[in-house]
Formats: structure tokens, sequence, C-alpha cells
């Protein structure tokens, strides 16, 4: 963003701007009367819709049977991928909990009808063979929403699961939104999760580390990626993966201390990826077609690379963002607000409970029953942040949300009934707007002859030739503002259903969702810092 828009992103009010008044604050019951203690139980209760809601896990006939096809099929591959590499242990629960890394089984044959899948494997940069997969549009396919036909190459996207042992088919249902919407998309497990090896190694093919070595930069002893639970293995894994999807036949990527592994020498769908520069990056020098999505810890290290690594264009935090200021499991530590973010945050964490137990929203805590939620707290993680840099933003919270909202698990932990789909059509009008530049208006390319003709004119008429011509305004509504969005979920395997989501009943009404961004036509900042009047 240039230093024009981000002064009127920080100004509101300036002469470029626009503030968009919040609606009224809606009455609500008073904390603690028996009319907020209703809502509060039944927003308890909802927190459970994944599972028990209409058309949930239980209440739809076709879950249970593509469970148990899937979860088969699922472990066997599983256990033939560690029986060819018995050097490259893999110690996780995606191993040898049923279940665990089956992702949405009603996604069960995608690939090939929906959409391209490869498995892929590469090492990271401590030795750890890491596997993943990378999505891609069917050849000819079109638009699933728009009928639009999607042409290659497609702009990128890299995928960093969460923490506390999330797997990477958790996150196919993203993966494979945004593939059908024309993107390549690459999904891999962190070094100790999922299918990816546990120990380092220095050299060939035998896992080898000295945890009484000092530590490399970010690593908690001298086994590098040991434990899993932190930082660096997100934030390096992110990186790496980067690596890879950039990765090309002449430009291999180097898997160190490969040993005997099978593994990918470079990304397999690299022709389907768009490589050239952008022209009109939303970051001034962010001219790489690729954004980063992370989940949980994944959240926290995405928030980080994208302000230091420049092959960057775009982010989305998926619970939380974090900010310089951010603390506690998401420290915000080191992060410099730098491309455009999308935030979408959880009202609950792992566990849900009444309000005045409900703490950080990470973890549960003890608050004033007689007081409401502060309604400013997922404002506070990291999208102030990036309004004050005057970087755009937008932080959307789901009513009934929880920490594992965007991880597919079944019939065992709470999510919403719906926040999964409300966070898929954000990604994607996000990541449409910021890396694809759909509707966009950018500055026109002119013919040498055609800029001499412009400027002939300018100079009669006296005018200033230095201004860049744009295109005319976008029509319509603006895709990020819309309050009714159509999203396609799977309903049986090998169908979807399309369902209309209502945006204001699936927002919190604890906690504000906000926006700050420059309007379709560059010349105006729209901001909200209330979309719904919940008393930001």
């Amino acid at each position: 963003m240039g230093s024009l828009g981000r002064k009127a992103v920080a100004l509101a009010g300036a002469a470029l701007s626009i503030a968009i008044a919040a609606p009224a604050v809606a009455a609500g019951p008073p904390p603690g009367s028996p009319e907020f203690l209703a809502r509060d139980l039944q927003n308890v209760t909802d927190a459970y819709g994944r599972i028990i809601g209409q058309g949930g896990q239980l209440q739809n006939p076709n879950y249970l049977p593509a469970l148990v096809a899937e979860g088969t099929d699922v472990n066997l591959s599983q256990l033939a991928e560690q029986a060819a590499t018995p050097t490259r242990p893999v110690l996780t629960p995606a191993m040898v909990v049923p279940g665990w890394n089956v992702g949405n089984p009603l996604r069960r044959g995608w690939a090939g009808k929906r959409g391209i899948r490869q498995r892929v494997a590469y090492t990271n940069r401590y030795g750890a063979l890491i596997r993943g997969d990378v999505f891609a549009p069917l050849p000819g396919a079109k638009d699933p929403y728009t009928g639009a036909a999607l042409e290659p190459p497609y702009p990128g996207v890299v995928l960093t699961t969460g923490s506390v042992q999330g797997s990477e088919r958790m996150y196919w249902w993203l993966a494979q939104d945004l593939a059908e919407r024309g993107y390549v998309v690459l999904t891999y497990d962190v070094q100790g999760q999922g299918t990816s090896e546990t120990l380092p190694h220095p050299s060939g093919d035998l896992p080898f580390c000295n945890p009484f070595a000092p530590p490399e930069e970010e690593e908690m002893n001298g086994c590098p990626g040991v434990p899993f639970q932190q930082i660096a293995n997100f934030t390096k894994g992110t990186v790496d993966a980067m690596d890879f999807f950039v990765s090309t036949p002449d430009a291999p990527y180097v898997s160190k201390a490969r040993g005997s592994a099978d593994v990918n020498a470079f990304n397999p769908y690299w022709r389907l990826w768009d490589r050239s520069p952008d022209p009109h990056p939303a970051t001034p020098g962010r001219t790489t077609r690729l954004a980063i999505v992370g989940h949980s810890l994944g959240a926290a290290a995405v928030s980080r690379v994208q302000g230091t690594d420049d092959r960057v264009a775009a982010v989305v935090a998926l619970d939380k963002l974090s900010g310089p200021g951010a603390s506690g499991p998401l420290d915000g530590k080191g992060v410099k607000p730098t491309v455009p973010a999308l935030a979408v945050q959880s009202e609950y964490g792992f566990t849900v409970q009444p309000y005045f137990l409900n703490g950080s929203g990470l973890l549960p805590g003890l608050n004033d029953p007689s007081k409401a939620p502060d309604p400013r707290r997922e404002r506070a993680t990291g999208f102030d942040a990036w309004q004050k840099a005057g970087v755009d933003a937008m932080l959307v919270v789901p009513r009934a949300s929880t920490h594992l909202e965007y991880t597919d698990i079944p019939l065992a932990l709470p999510a919403s009934r719906y926040g999964q789909a409300l966070t898929s059509v954000y990604v994607q009008r996000w990541l449409d707007r910021y890396v694809k530049h759909e509707g966009v208006a950018l500055p026109t390319v002119a013919t040498k002859k055609a800029k001499k003709r412009a400027a002939r004119k300018a100079r009669k008429a006296g005018r200033s030739t230095k201004a860049k011509r744009r295109q005319a305004a976008p029509a319509g509504e603006d895709p990020l503002l819309a309050t009714s969005f159509t999203y396609l979920e799977p309903t049986a395997v090998g169908r979807w259903s399309p369902v209309t989501l209502q945006r204001d009943p699936l927002l919190s009404f604890y906690h504000c969702s906000a926006y700050a961004f420059r309007d379709r036509t560059g010349s105006q900042v729209l901001q909200s810092g209330d979309v719904t009047g919940v008393g930001c």
C-alpha cells in the first residue's frame, strides 16, 4: 500500500476516506439476567452445531458410512507410507487414533471430480521428512459459483496447520474450496505432527540430535523441531513450505539429508502456478502471487512471516491474527503488519463454557458475571495493530465459534454449524481481492502510442500527466461487505448442496467484527469497528 493509502486508513474522516458508521448498539439483555443467561446457554449449545445441529455429523445419515470408508482408507495409506520409510518414524496421534486425520469424509472422492490433488514429500531444513498435498482446479473446470471458465496459471496459497497435533487433512476443506475457485494450494504437516516425521536428520537416513547442544534460533533445545509444540516448527515450516511451493525443474527444492527417502524435487503443479510478477500488488514490492494461511500457532506463524518474507502478498490468520502487542499463547513478538490481513477469530477455545468462565477465549478463566464479555477482545489481538499501521485488514468473529472451527474432526470436539462455511466464504473473497484483484479497478495498461496521445491531450487541457489512469469503478455490492452469501457444502459423497448464509446472525453478539480497507477503486477507505453493533 502506498503512503497515501496508509494515511487514509490511519486518518479516518480525511478527505480521501469514507468512514462507514457502525450500526446502533443492539439493546441486548443485561448481563446476569435470566434472558442473558438463556441466550448464553443457547450460544454454548450452538457451539456443538457441527455435531448435533441440523445437517450436522449426527443428523446426516450419509456421514457415518463415509467416515468408516474414508477412515479405513486413510489409516491403511498412512501405515503404508510409514512402512516405506522405517528410518523416519512418525510418532503422532494421526498414525494411531482412528479418525484423527480423516477430515470431512463427505469430501471423499473430491480429487478427479471437483479438482486435482497430488501427494508430495520433501525434507525440511533439519532433514525431517515433511508430507503434504497440492491441490489445483481440474483441467477445463468452471467456477462452481459463477460458471466462469478457470484458466491457468493460478495464484498460489500455502496453508500451515494448527498446533496440538493439528494435521493437514483437517484443513482440506479450505484447500479444496480454494482450488475449485482457481488457486493452487499446498497443505502440509509441520515436523512432529500428522504424517510428517518427528525427528531431525543431520545427514542420511538415520535420525539424530543432541538435546543438550546449544539450540538454534527459536528452538527450545538442541534437537531442532522437537517438541512439535513450539513456534519454530510453524514459522520455519511455513518458509520451507513456500520454498517447496515455488520450486521448478530448473530451480528445484533441495531436500537436505534426504538419504534414500522418496521426495519430490519440485512442486508437481509448478506449471499451474502464476509465476509472473504482479504489476499491481497491494503492498509495494510484494509482487509474488502467493498468500499464506495459518491456524492457531500456524496463525501466529503466518502473522510473523508476512512481515519478513517478501514473497507473501496477503495473509489469513484463523484464530488468531497476532499484532506486535499480542501476548499469551499466540505471542506477537516481532510482528510487523505489512500485507492485507484477514483475521477469522473465535469466541471459545478448545472447550465451551458460560460467558463468565470463558477467560481470554483460547484459555478458560473467571470473569465478572455481572459484566458482558469484552467486545474489543478479538480486535485487540491483531486487527487494531493492522488498522493503526494503515494496512488493509478485516476481522470476522463467527457466533458460537470455537478454536476447532477450522479443523475437520469427526464426532468429538465442539464447533459451530456454519462457522467453517462462513470462514471459507471470507477467505475466498479476501484472496480474490488481494491476490487475484477480482472486481478491483486497477491502473490501465496503455501502449506507448496511447500514452503519448493522452499526454498531448493532458498538456492541452493543463492537466498533469503523472497520475495513473484507472479502470471504471466496479459495479454492484462490494463482496466483502455483502450480508448474504451462498456456500456449497458436501452433504453426501459426491454431492455438494448450496446453503444460504446470512451474515449478521452468524456473527458474534459478544465480540466485534470489524474492517478497514480501501474500496475497489482504491480512492477511499471503508471502515467499521463494529459491524453488527456489539458495542465497540
